[in-house]
């Protein structure tokens, strides 16, 4: 039995999880330095439970990841920016280089575009993203998408990105509906906030209080919209309480708003 469970632990110790070459590594200098003085069973089953969880736990998604961009990367991203202006180049160069990206340097490049708003080479990428054989839908991948258009007010584009997630059964949990429901409102697209938060309250996952609040707090410049939010918050959590802001405050967004859409 305990040469059982010593192959076991040095045969998993190839595994490409850190977490759990760790756990094996540790396990078998264990063995190695107290195989003559071991004389607890409880050892050798600890040391396997903790393969059993190590290699259940999911992995980490690659979009929540750091993301440092190679040199290969840096290079491709160079040249995206400079081709944009010619269509035919661009495309031809996406095909021969971008295409070979590795998919680290292909990640980080669409997160550091999404951070200069360069929409535009977003959706580039964003295309090709999806047509890589390593492609996953990922509520990440579409998250960020989607709080770099609500920034930059692109409301066909984001329109796009939904109707692909929808198609690939991407579900968001309440604290990103929450998020992205915020984003649109900041950037003054209310229509399109109020699109998605009707999203968010058929979706399966449980209501939770907090998103909610992130958006009723983002309505204040919308008073009628924010009645309509607030009745369903107190509907779901009728033990809780919603604290209105004065009056005044809403005049003053009200007015904000106006004098912001006569000055366009």
């Amino acid at each position: 039995m305990r040469h059982l469970v010593y192959n076991l632990l040095r045969n998993a110790s190839s595994s490409s999880s850190p977490k759990l070459y760790l756990c094996c590594s540790i396990s078998t200098h264990h063995h190695n330095q107290n195989h003559h003085h071991c004389h607890s069973w409880q050892q050798f089953f600890s040391f396997a439970r903790c393969i059993s969880n190590a290699a259940s736990r999911p992995s980490l998604s690659i979009w929540r990841r750091k993301k440092e961009i190679g040199k290969e990367g840096l290079m491709a991203a160079k040249e995206l920016k400079r081709l944009q202006s010619n269509p035919v180049r661009l495309d031809r160069f996406i095909k021969t280089s971008v295409s070979r990206l590795l998919k680290s340097d292909l990640v980080s490049v669409l997160a550091e575009f999404q951070r200069q708003d360069q929409v535009f080479l977003c959706m580039k990428l964003y295309d090709v993203v999806r047509k890589e054989i390593w492609y996953r839908p990922d509520m990440f991948f579409y998250r960020d998408m989607l709080m770099m258009l609500a920034r930059n007010k692109k409301v066909d584009e984001a329109k796009q990105v939904w109707r692909d997630l929808r198609r690939e059964e991407v579900l968001f949990d309440q604290h990103t509906f929450g998020d992205i429901v915020r984003a649109f409102l900041d950037s003054g697209l209310p229509s399109e906030a109020m699109d998605i938060y009707e999203e968010m309250r058929q979706s399966p996952d449980p209501p939770i209080s907090l998103p909610f609040r992130v958006i009723l707090k983002g309505l204040i410049p919308y008073p009628e919209l924010r009645e309509k939010v607030k009745d369903d918050f107190l509907e779901l959590f009728p033990d809780m309480i919603v604290y209105d802001p004065a009056d005044d405050l809403f005049e003053d967004e009200e007015s904000k708003r106006e004098s912001e859409d006569d000055s366009s």
